[in-house]
């Protein structure tokens, strides 16, 4: 499996119920991956397809699903199943992957997966994750590893001395607490994605951490909020450290907060910014589950589970699929077409902005484009509100997908996209969607754009209640 086969016509190509107006071509994932199980479940001819993807300290996920034996399928069910992986993978994230099932169909996961393979780029990723070759390893269903995680269960204690610190890629957050009361807050512009010494981004993470802590008597923890994937407290992937050259990475950005927690004499705990971010909103609304979508320069994710725990997943859904379409955008980082970060983001606003007869200065940077967009629709222009409405469909049936993987009570709307009226217009569409498709997933499904304080330090006091005292 080296190419994506063209679907057109196929139980795959289904048309949404709510049409993007500049997007016509839109086949939602949702409803593909609906109307194939549908198909499996009426053929008679169906087998189950389980899988177990092993991550970091023998964390283990596991999923099932059915899928067709007819050979006038397997085209599809290919698709199917490369499509359906995927996400787990960028939901849990692995470095192995248990397979109990048809042969045809793990050889083809095994072909994708492999060097020059479709996925050979996902397959990469995940080997720099966890520092282990990625592979994909056929067993027999009785040979499954059982699930198992280490979920890190958030404190929520703000007992203490206590700074939380949130770390973006243009501005960085610091807050001090004395037992659960916010005594200093600062907000400071950085430009980390465009240094390459590391003594810059270790420089001014304790230039905002002193600041903080000369409004304390003592220090007794620093919690950590940092876009980017940590495990065990350690950076393995950040586009804020993008610039550092690999022999630097290693050696002083690896376990820059480590160090940091080192210098100061103090337990530290890290946490992905979009799984500080849903625990902010769990801590604001008292109650979970919670997903949080930031829809800002890229599409970044988080999750607290029913438990209230960060279960240690990934979350990285730029990658995951949302459009089954032929002709979907290609994603110029992972070279894959339909997934989300080409969708839910401002460069999305920005594709759409062409077939809505808007002409963007092309020297503006992404940001400011988006925000002349915003000011188009501000200004009544319909087709930069045809833009918010295709973003909202888009949206809408996203969160339709992310149903089938994710158990969901609160959404939690953050970023720059979603930001003025233009963001409350998207957001009516996104519920219009949910309506349209799955009218009981709508009535229990809560879509919540964030408090003030949440906006604006609810992350870095988050942050701070990580570490169990």
């Amino acid at each position: 499996m080296t190419a994506v086969t063209a679907l057109t016509g196929s139980l795959l190509d289904q048309k949404p119920r709510v049409a993007p107006p500049l997007d016509i071509d839109f086949r939602p994932a949702a409803l593909a991956e609906r109307a194939y199980l549908t198909h499996v479940r009426n053929s008679g001819s169906e087998a189950v397809l389980e899988v177990a993807l092993e991550r970091h300290s023998g964390q283990v996920a596991r999923a099932r699903t059915e899928i067709s034996t007819l050979a006038d399928d397997a085209a599809v069910t290919q698709r199917y199943v490369e499509r359906w992986l995927k996400f787990l993978l960028w939901q849990h994230g692995a470095w192995r992957v248990f397979a109990a099932g048809p042969n045809s169909v793990i050889h083809s996961l095994m072909g994708a997966y492999a060097p020059g393979g479709l996925r050979q780029f996902d397959a990469e990723f995940m080997s720099s994750v966890y520092r282990a070759p990625f592979e994909i390893v056929a067993v027999d269903r009785e040979q499954l590893p059982e699930a198992s995680r280490a979920a890190r269960r958030a404190s929520r204690s703000l007992s203490g001395c206590r700074i939380g610190f949130d770390a973006g890629g243009s501005d960085r957050k610091v807050a001090a607490l004395i037992d659960g009361v916010q005594v200093f807050a600062s907000e400071e512009v950085w430009h980390p994605k465009l240094q390459s010494d590391p003594r810059y981004h270790f420089d001014g993470i304790m230039h905002s951490i002193a600041q903080a802590r000369a409004h304390l008597p003592r220090l007794d923890a620093l919690g950590v909020s940092s876009a980017g994937i940590y495990i065990d407290n350690e950076t393995r992937v950040a586009s804020l450290f993008r610039q550092v050259p690999p022999e630097l990475f290693d050696k002083h950005i690896r376990r820059i907060y480590l160090d940091v927690g080192a210098a100061l004499g103090v337990p530290v705990e890290v946490a992905n910014d979009g799984d500080v971010a849903a625990l902010a909103g769990a801590m604001a609304l008292d109650d979970q589950p919670v997903l949080g979508l930031a829809l800002g320069t890229s599409l970044a994710a988080g999750y607290i589970d029913a438990e209230g725990s960060i279960a240690g997943g990934l979350n990285e859904l730029a990658f995951a699929p949302l459009d089954y379409a032929d002709h979907a955008p290609i994603d110029e980082w992972s070279g894959d077409q339909g997934v989300g970060v080409s969708y839910l983001s401002q460069d999305a606003a920005i594709r759409l902005a062409a077939p809505a007869g808007i002409e963007l200065p092309p020297d503006l940077s992404p940001a400011r484009k988006l925000t002349e967009l915003q000011r188009h629709f501000a200004a009544g222009h319909l087709g930069a509100r045809a833009v918010f409405e295709t973003l909202g469909v888009y949206l809408g049936y996203a969160l339709l997908g992310m149903a089938s993987y994710y158990p969901l009570k609160h959404v939690l709307l953050m970023g720059r996209v979603l930001s003025g009226t233009s963001g409350d217009l998207m957001l009516s569409m996104a519920e219009r969607v949910l309506l349209e498709e799955a009218p009981e997933l709508a009535t229990r499904l809560h879509l919540r754009l964030p408090d003030e304080f949440t906006r604006r330090v609810g992350q870095s006091v988050a942050a701070a209640s990580l570490v169990q005292l």
